[in-house]
């Protein structure tokens, strides 16, 4: 079996007919066990035309316009804006790219940033595979022996033991077998001898171990630390994946590693460290600039890639963003050359002799060699031999690169977990080094090093500033691009990964969004209760510590082997528990926070967590089961709900919530009637419930706001019944329970149509799918058309598995009437063309754009001109070799979220095809939003007295519409007990955005500001007490002169400030 796909296109009529009006919701529906969802194909002759897309990096999926649509991969925050701040006007209405010293009359954007882009180097390649000798994928490699007569060869060995936080064993099973160890023997190995070098880099385990160890060996490991001995690379919670990821969550695993170490080691990471991710983004580059590194390394990237790079001697580079105008985003980044990160792929181009210089692997141990020659100990006998052929690695592998520094990476998965081996490897090496480093004749300087060490010696080898990027004259090459999609051989691209186990995909943003609303909400609360004193029991301590421990599990999962849904079965449902129970822990402290918030009397305030005075609308049952709505029991008696927006914007979203009577009045704070709709809920196709209804109403809900709405009973003119048409086709249908509502048969197979003042819909009867859009702004009309697929694994021996995607063909219709010929490219196979979509995807042409914008990562593809595919699910019976050691056949129904937004081109940019970005529209930003960050509505426990109630505004206005509040996230007080401090992380997003699209008519309430906010201006009854420009993960402190109020942020750029409020 093989993945469920969805396949979306639309016929070229969109040119005449794009709006941003409306987003189209989209409601899963589940079909006789397969997982279904709306989406989009095209109809008629316009599907000509398919490029080479898949030439083409992640970042953009492109094609000259004479050739219809190009495809747009978003994953934000690594898109073009406009160049400066011409994109803001104070009116979004106004919007107008304008000019400013163009030669020629077309609106201003984004000069192409300096240097090289994966766009042009993928159209370089011809990505085929020949034979390369012993680096199988690879060339060979030689040298003059005195090329280092005057510069010598510097050699730094670093040890690292790669601690996967969860994949064969649950992350606690591993931490007891492996990691304790691994870090006890790490204490006592190091203190043995001043020379030795260690580097670590995820905190989850790191603090887990510190925990456990008494204070003499917490000191032993700091004095390790200050000596320059341990380093700590990267600093995250753990190593993430870089493709099913959203930024969001990259911030914040990134900020409770870098807060965790601030807190307990003062120490403060220099350097990246990512040998295991399956390809990599930029958008982790910026991330680790913002936080204020230096340096980073990666290593799972294309084959051919590595191979050109090698050849052009190109492994190091700046990476900087697609959109940045100067530097400023660059940071120094060491591409790994050969194919693993093991020892017998990192001492040089030799596998064969590589493995012969891991230790661990001496005859008599547990792992040996696949080429079968052994490793020897290092003997008076034998050092001249073994350094010389260990030398002779190290000479091929320095002469990939530009520098005569070189950097030998020493570990595995799990190493250095015995003494023994901790020996074996550091005596062997000394004694390699120590002859290497008496011969002069050799001319090479040979030791331990961390990977900060390497860094260093090679920024000076090349007169680099040493940890910045004033670099003068670059002695190293300027790149920007991604990684995507990776294959580390043959045709085994990594792309199914990109949809494994998609139901923890989902609730990944699941708990995302709702620990987001939990900090925000739970640091208004706090500097509220600043305000009003503290006569109450408001549990602050123990919210913080379930926001901590819901910080961890959302940080653990987005580890390369978790979102991936790359681990084993019983992993994946730990990480599902964890995750699960975080979800019901923030709402439990978003429903204290509010419950305070929206208070009238202050003083009545209680705290009682077995019977909380609020109760959340819905509750998941389990970690593997979708949520389930409470139904709220409505009387004569006012019942209230609190509706809370996590968003920034001021908005009007519907509510729906399930009540047990079909006769409601719904009464906003003000005692106005509210106009609203009930609907049926249904047991199956034919039975509705007989004493549960939906109720739904449009709530208008100010930005961080809480809203109160009063649920009645009683006859209402403004509450409308739902209309139901049943389609007979020739059958008699009984349907039971409907007494409450109209009803109507229809005979034929006229589509049915649905519409709202915007947009009709015309829906298929035989097959329930969209298959025409008509926008009512110009009358125009689209064709759609809707198919699922299905896709096969190969029939060779390499199969699809959990990372690899290998179809056996194009795919094979499961739900509809006629399938489309797919022309397979030459260059590169079907599986390559699949790429990350994190956020949204679009397609486009001079006049148009249709956006996906999803709620959970997916992996997805454009085949064809005018169409695109989103796999929905994958169950797979066998492995695909990469370690997991199992198939995928742990499927759970998935309610997949998306909305699918057509746009008109109000101003056609020339530049458009040629930009190496593309970014969405304002509209497309602010749906992404309220999709992934919906209304969270709440009602009074039946159980509590009807107290007095208040709605709670925060903000005297919305955000600007391009600035996104990423986060308000209260930090730990440095004193004991684990409560909060009284500041928090202000952290603030920029969205660049696309101006060439209609702004009428979006219903948008919020304007654009050039990128500033005056923070105490929005704020209604709170003060700002103090603010200070941070690092991203509050590391490091910026001075800067201007008014700390007036926050001033450039397009895409994202900032932090550390906030205290009063």
């Amino acid at each position: 079996m093989a993945p469920f796909l969805k396949r979306v296109s639309t016929s070229s009529s969109i040119t005449r007919a794009c709006s941003g009006l409306t987003s189209v919701g989209m409601t899963p529906l589940k079909r006789g066990g397969r997982f279904c969802n709306l989406s989009l194909q095209s109809a008629g002759p316009i599907l000509r035309h398919l490029v080479e897309v898949s030439t083409l990096p992640k970042n953009l999926l492109r094609e000259p316009a004479s050739r219809g649509w190009p495809l747009v991969l978003l994953e934000e925050p690594v898109r073009c804006p406009e160049a400066d701040d011409r994109q803001g006007t104070t009116d979004l209405t106004a919007v107008e790219p304008s000019l400013e010293g163009a030669s020629s009359p077309v609106p201003y954007r984004c000069r192409a940033a300096a240097g090289n882009f994966m766009l042009d180097v993928y159209d370089l390649l011809s990505f085929d595979n020949p034979d390369g000798g012993v680096w199988k994928q690879g060339f060979d490699i030689s040298y003059q022996d005195n090329e280092w007569d005057n510069e010598p060869l510097q050699v730094f060995v670093v040890p690292h033991s790669h601690n996967d936080p969860g994949w064969l064993k649950t992350f606690d099973d591993y931490y007891r077998d492996q990691t304790q160890h691994i870090l006890n023997n790490m204490v006592v190995k190091l203190h043995e001898d001043s020379r030795r070098k260690m580097i670590w880099s995820e905190i989850s385990y790191f603090s887990k171990w510190w925990d456990n160890i008494d204070e003499q060996k917490r000191d032993a490991v700091r004095r390790l630390i200050e000596s320059g001995q341990l380093e700590v690379a990267t600093g995250g919670w753990v190593m993430p994946d870089e493709a099913s990821t959203h930024y969001s969550a990259l911030i914040d695993q990134l900020v409770e590693g870098h807060q965790w170490l601030e807190r307990n080691l003062g120490v403060k990471p220099k350097t990246g460290w990512a040998v295991d991710p399956f390809g990599h983004t930029p958008t982790q580059a910026y991330l680790l600039r913002q936080a204020g590194l230096s340096n980073m390394l990666i290593q799972r990237v294309h084959y051919t890639v590595k191979k050109h790079f090698a050849s052009q001697k190109t492994l190091e580079f700046f990476w900087r963003q697609n959109w940045d105008q100067d530097s400023s985003s660059d940071i120094l980044c060491h591409m790994m050359p050969f194919y693993s990160y093991d020892v017998p792929h990192t001492c040089g181009p030799d596998p064969k002799i590589c493995c012969q210089y891991d230790f661990k692997r001496l005859p008599g141990g547990r792992i040996s060699c696949p080429w079968r020659i052994p490793p020897q100990a290092i003997t008076d006998n034998n050092v001249q031999e073994r350094a010389q052929t260990l030398l002779d690695q190290y000479r091929k592998k320095s002469k990939l690169f530009r520098t005569n520094v070189l950097l030998v990476p020493l570990g595995d998965d799990f190493r250095y977990t015995e003494a023994v081996e901790w020996d074996q490897q550091f005596d062997n090496y000394q004694k390699l080094f120590d002859y290497m480093n008496s011969h002069p004749e050799l001319h090479v300087q040979a030791q331990f090093g961390t990977i900060s060490d390497y860094f260093e010696a090679l920024r000076k080898s090349t007169g680099m500033d040493p940890v910045g990027i004033n670099v003068g004259q670059l002695a190293l090459p300027v790149l920007s691009g991604d990684f995507f999609t990776y294959a580390d051989r043959d045709d085994h691209y990594w792309s199914g990964y990109f949809t494994s186990r998609p139901f923890y995909k989902r609730l990944d943003r699941v708990l995302e969004s709702h620990l987001r609303a939990a900090e925000v909400l739970y640091s208004l609360t706090l500097a509220n209760i600043q305000k009003y004193g503290q006569p109450n029991d408001y549990p602050s301590v123990d919210n913080y510590k379930l926001l901590t421990e819901a910080r961890r599990n959302l940080g653990l999962f987005q580890h390369h082997d978790a979102i991936t849904g790359t681990g084993k079965d019983w992993v994946v449902v730990d990480y599902g528990t964890r995750l699960f129970h975080s979800i019901l822990n923030v709402k439990r402290v978003i429903v204290s926070s509010a419950h305070w918030l929206v208070l009238k009397d202050k003083q009545t305030y209680f705290h009682d967590p077995s019977n909380p005075f609020l109760q959340m609308d819905d509750v998941q049952p389990s970690q593997d089961a979708l949520p389930r709505k409470i139904i709220f029991e409505v009387h004569e008696k006012p019942r209230l709900l609190v509706v809370y927006n996590p968003t920034e914007q001021a908005r009007m979203s519907m509510v729906t919530v399930y009540v047990t009577t079909p006769k409601v009045r719904v009464l906003n704070a003000l005692g106005h009637v509210v106009r609203a709709q009930v609907s049926a809920v249904w047991n199956d196709a034919s039975h509705a419930a007989a004493d549960v209804f939906q109720l739904s109403f449009v709530a208008q809900a100010a930005p961080l706001g809480l809203s109160v709405y009063q649920l009645m009973e009683g006859m209402e003119p403004r509450t409308e019944a739902a209309k139901y048409m049943f389609l007979q086709d020739g059958r008699q249908i009984s349907v039971s329970e409907l007494e409450h509502f109209r009803q109507f048969y229809q005979q034929d197979a006229a589509p049915v149509h649905i519409e709202n003042p915007h947009l009709k819909l015309s829906i298929s009867t035989a097959t329930g799918l969209l298959e025409k859009m008509r926008l009512k702004e110009d009358d125009s009309e689209d064709l759609v058309k809707v198919e699922f697929v299905l896709y096969g694994t190969t029939s060779n021996k390499d199969k699809s598995g959990a990372y690899l995607f290998l179809p056996d063909k194009e795919a094979t219709i499961l739900l509809n009437e006629c399938v489309q010929p797919r022309k397979t490219m030459a260059k590169l196979p079907l599986q390559a063309n699949f790429y990350p979509m994190t956020s949204m995807v679009y397609l486009q042409d001079s006049s148009g754009r249709l956006s996906l914008l999803t709620a959970q990562s997916l992996g997805a593809a454009s085949l064809k001109s005018g169409q695109l595919e989103v796999i929905m699910d994958r169950r797979l019976n066998q492995d695909d070799n990469r370690g997991l050691g199992q198939g995928v056949l742990d499927n759970k129904i998935t309610a997949n979220s998306f909305r699918l937004l057509l746009e008109k081109r109000s101003s056609a940019d020339e530049n458009e095809e040629t930009a190496p970005y593309s970014y969405p529209s304002i509209l497309s930003h602010m749906s992404y939003m309220y999709l992934n960050h919906p209304l969270i509505s709440m009602a009074v426990n039946q159980r509590s007295d009807n107290p007095s109630l208040t709605p709670y505004s925060p903000l005297s206005a919305s955000f600007p519409c391009d600035m996104h509040l990423v986060n308000l996230r209260a930090i730990q007080s440095k004193e004991e007990g684990g409560g909060p401090s009284e500041q928090a992380a202000l952290i603030l997003h920029r969205k660049g955005f696309d101006c060439g699209f209609s702004n009428r008519n979006t219903g948008l309430l919020c304007t654009t500001t050039r990128g500033k906010i005056h923070l105490e201006k929005l704020l209604t009854d709170l003060k700002v007490k103090s603010i200070t420009p941070v690092s991203l993960s509050l590391m490091h402190t910026h001075n800067s002169d201007a008014d700390p109020q007036e926050i001033s942020l450039k397009p895409m750029e994202i900032r932090t400030y550390r906030l205290q409020l009063s």
